[in-house]
């Protein structure tokens, strides 16, 4: 049983604490035994990320990536919701976890800066699950980097041409709508950055390549020929494109710590169990000091990190402004440090710890992507210091 005694922090509300519990239950009956199910290759993985969006939305948790007025929760996107259904999707399941993140951040550009017909057209079918959302930032030189894309989307008389590659795109190949971010000026760097909602469907578009990684989900390589967007298909005002994207991650970055926290949880419960059942000679594997050692780590950075986690969502929720030290720091430490405390789960397990499908073994490959995605590690720090150095 994970520890919950987190859920009394003065950074939650009531409705947090409820949502968490009753979240936490949904989640054992529909989504755990799906675990079980293998999906490894391409098709069985597409076709499990069908089945947990359309559990995820008939329990009504979609709701929460978009605005009330749209089918959603609240009447603004709740960070600390957010990071809790985050969490504890995590702790069940990797891909349920995936699954949710990109709904919210497929269509999180949409929810802020796009027009109300717009919102109308896409936010509800995101809620509902009848569409599948993507967010189509990064390029092969241009990851962390965003202000170093090439992608480019030529003004014509009535819209815009789109053309170029985006690569690493989650949910690519399976999404209904991309979010696609491209250059409509001629400055360099961040500016002459716009953001433009391109459905899947255009001829314009290619599914150049399926990306397999090491803990299978949907990942593509879209190419862009000349496809045709309309005026209103723009996100925000033309130029907008790099606050439309940072202004997304500033509120889906914490989130990114939240899952990687599910993931230790998970790794600690899997080596209290492990440590209290397993004897080493003649007592418990959990009365050896070294044992006990990795175990107290694994409590301390957990507890390190959901401060860390809901301090930033807190602020985000309750002060309205910019969080980006606040999300980067919760970001860089959570995913640290759930690695470390997920190799020591592995270690604790020995043999058993390597065997594929173990589930200390799948959390093993599920948490190295988060170092890296929506701002790698190392750019992480870079943020931090930056804004320090700016105040």
């Amino acid at each position: 049983m994970a520890d919950r005694t987190f859920l009394s922090w003065p950074f939650l509300e009531d409705r947090h604490r409820d949502l968490a519990r009753s979240l936490d239950i949904w989640a054992a009956s529909e989504i755990a035994p799906l675990e079980n199910e293998a999906h490894e290759d391409e098709a069985s993985v597409d076709a499990l990320c069908a089945t947990l969006l359309q559990r995820l939305a008939q329990g009504g948790w979609l709701r929460y990536v978009v605005p009330a007025a749209y089918g959603g929760v609240f009447e603004e996107l709740d960070v600390r919701s957010l990071c809790i259904i985050r969490e504890t999707l995590a702790r069940h399941s990797g891909l349920a976890d995936f699954v949710f993140a990109m709904q919210g951040l497929g269509s999180g550009t949409i929810s802020l800066f796009g027009s109300d017909a717009v919102k109308e057209a896409y936010l509800p079918a995101v809620a509902n699950g009848s569409k599948v959302a993507a967010f189509a930032l990064s390029e092969p030189d241009a990851g962390s980097d965003v202000a170093a894309m090439t992608t480019r989307a030529r003004p014509t008389d009535d819209g815009y041409q789109i053309s170029g590659t985006k690569t690493w795109i989650s949910n690519g190949g399976i999404a209904d709508f991309y979010t696609v971010f491209a250059r409509t000026g001629e400055d360099h760097g961040a500016r002459g950055i716009s953001a433009f909602i391109v459905d899947a469907k255009n001829p314009g578009l290619t599914i150049a390549e399926r990306i397999p990684v090491i803990a299978p989900h949907p990942l593509a390589r879209l190419e862009f020929k000349d496809a045709h967007v309309s005026k209103d298909m723009r996100l925000g005002a033309e130029g907008e494109g790099f606050k439309a994207a940072m202004s997304t991650l500033d509120i889906f970055r914490s989130t990114v710590g939240a899952a990687s926290l599910g993931f230790a949880r998970r790794a600690l419960d899997e080596s209290l169990d492990r440590t209290k059942s397993r004897q080493m000679f003649g007592a418990p594997m959990s009365d050896l000091q070294l044992v006990q050692a990795k175990l107290a780590d694994m409590a301390l950075n957990i507890d390190a990190s959901a401060l860390l986690i809901y301090r930033a969502a807190w602020v985000k929720d309750t002060r309205k402004i910019r969080i980006t030290r606040e999300a980067a720091m919760a970001k860089l430490f959570a995913t640290e440090t759930a690695q470390t405390s997920i190799d020591d789960a592995v270690q604790i397990f020995g043999g058993l710890g390597v065997r594929s499908g173990h589930p200390v073994e799948k959390l093993y490959r599920e948490i190295r992507a988060l170092r890296i995605y929506e701002g790698a590690t190392d750019v992480q720090k870079v943020i931090i210091a930056r804004e320090l150095l700016k105040d």
